[in-house]
Formats: structure tokens, sequence, C-alpha cells
């Protein structure tokens, strides 16, 4: 069992696990609003079209983000401008909820970074310590002297 939960975390730390699951939700929530019976549908015409049509891109593009990470850049833009799409021509992108989702979904796929393999979190506390311990060359180690006070005539 833990070699699966170990496996699970390598797989998702590998990739924007986070804003592929949030774009996938706000995909399936846009999609599931318009959704009614056929003959219900067919009735809403050219309404209901482009929620099911924004909603499955959404969740392709979370699916990518997941499965191709390199494809990140272009999943997380185009999650976003759906997402954007949404609130005007999908029942206010799932009555917001939507929207917002996708939004915070694209943009976390977009920025997310992959960690090269083999290479440590880089640890900020050594770099301010090295900045620490360097002293300009002018001033004595204990610091400035005292400050001449100017002359008085």
């Amino acid at each position: 069992m833990l070699l699966i939960w170990q496996r699970w975390r390598g797989w998702r730390k590998g990739r924007p696990f986070w804003g592929g699951l949030a774009a996938v939700i706000a995909g399936a929530e846009i999609c599931a609003i318009p959704l009614a019976p056929l003959k219900i549908m067919l009735q809403q015409g050219i309404a209901g079209i482009p929620s099911v049509l924004m909603g499955a891109v959404m969740i392709l593009m979370g699916l990518s983000a997941w499965c191709a990470p390199h494809y990140r850049g272009l999943a997380g833009v185009l999650t976003v401008l759906c997402a954007a799409a949404a609130l005007v021509m999908s029942n206010l992108g799932g009555f917001l909820i939507g929207t917002v989702l996708g939004i915070l979904g694209g943009a976390m796929i977009f920025a997310w970074q992959p960690i090269p393999a083999g290479d440590p979190v880089p640890d900020p506390a050594p770099e301010q310590e090295a900045a620490q311990e360097q002293e300009p060359a002018d001033e004595p180690a204990d610091g400035p002297g005292p400050v001449p006070r100017p002359v008085q005539p």
C-alpha cells in the first residue's frame, strides 16, 4: 500500500495536478447545468450548445495538463479563455462557480513549473547567510566608526 501511495505522489507532483482537477471540475459543472433531456435541449436551441462545448474543452484541457504536462501553457490559456467566455455564453459561467474554478485552474496550470529530476529544491537560508557573511572591504569588521561632528564657528 505504501508503494502505491508513493507512486501516486510522484505522479501527482510531476504535473499540474490541482490546476487540472479544478479545470475538470469547472468544465463538468459548466457542462452539467444546461444538460437536459434531448427534447428540452433541442428546444433551447443555440443557447445550450456553447455550454456543452466550452465545458468539454475545459475538461479536455484539464486532462491534457495531466497527461501531457509540457502543453501546460496552451492548456492553461485555453482553460482561462473558455471560463471567461462561459461567463457570458453559459448561464453566468455555471452560476459563477464554473468560471471562477476555470480561471483559477487555468492559472494554476499555466503557472506550474516542473522540478528537474535530481535537483533538490533550493534552500534560501544558505543564500541569506552568505549575504550576511560578506561585508564591504572598506569598513572595519565591527562596523562604521564614529561620525565626526561638524565644527561650529
